[in-house]
């Protein structure tokens, strides 16, 4: 049980794995003033970053869950490396269907809501670990603007019908009953450090390995991928986190 190879070839240096800067990452946690000891139950939680972050800046508690086995050892090290491992504990496992064994303060999947089939299946998964009045955060693309057709959608790999311009996504939070309490978007700029950081990684990984069997694919990406996203992801596709509260 582990993430396709590729995409840890891909993120190799990342500590965030979604398109938010340090800089976003941490006013997301300062806006939802956390109390220290909050409970978090991060799914997809990749190399950890959000939930060792806020126990050094907000003294919060928390579980992450991971199907990669590399980005959960990263996030093993980064907790012992900022010193809270005494408060954040990382799980290799898959996150689709995981449960708290006790309701948390905060549950999140930022990036990953394949893990419930889309935003409506997760924030239903994601619910049946939070206690009456927690905060769920949720991180999803949405169009910028809708791609004028499928074969702009596809160089975003998507459909037209994937993802919602920010309005409706909103409005299809609160059809599930949420309200929308805060929210944080990537922008252009946090887009370039998430996207170009990758080619960096892949150019570096090729030179390292020539001769692996991966090589073919890794160069056919990094060989396509900078101009596919100038071109069509840039320009279209956002991500955001946003904060909900149960109605």
């Amino acid at each position: 049980m582990d993430l396709p190879r590729i995409f840890t070839i891909r993120e190799s240096s990342h500590r965030i794995h979604n398109p938010l800067t340090p800089a976003k990452l941490a006013a997301l946690g300062e806006a939802l003033h956390l109390p220290p000891g909050t409970q978090v139950l991060d799914l997809a939680s990749g190399s950890g970053e959000m939930l060792c972050t806020w126990a050094r800046d907000h003294a919060i508690t928390g579980t992450g869950v991971d199907i990669s086995t590399v980005f959960t050892e990263q996030a093993r090290a980064r907790a012992r490396e900022l010193g809270v491992a005494d408060r954040v504990e990382f799980v290799h496992g898959d996150a689709s269907g995981h449960v708290a064994d006790q309701p948390v303060d905060v549950v999140a999947c930022l990036g990953a809501t394949w893990i419930g089939n889309g935003f409506a299946g997760t924030a239903e998964l994601l619910s049946r670990s939070l206690r009456p009045g927690g905060l769920m955060l949720i991180g999803e693309p949405y169009w910028r603007r809708t791609p004028p057709d499928e074969d702009t959608a596809k160089a975003c790999h998507a459909a037209v019908d994937d993802f919602h311009e920010l309005p409706d996504l909103i409005g299809k939070f609160q059809d599930l009953g949420h309200d929308v309490v805060e929210m944080v978007l990537a922008d252009q700029d946090s887009w370039d450090r998430y996207a170009a950081a990758q080619w960096l990684n892949l150019r570096r990984w090729l030179d390292r390995n020539p001769d692996d069997e991966m090589a073919p694919e890794v160069r056919e990406e990094l060989t396509s991928e900078p101009a596919r996203y100038a071109r069509s992801t840039r320009e279209y596709l956002g991500w955001g986190v946003f904060a909900l509260m149960k109605r």
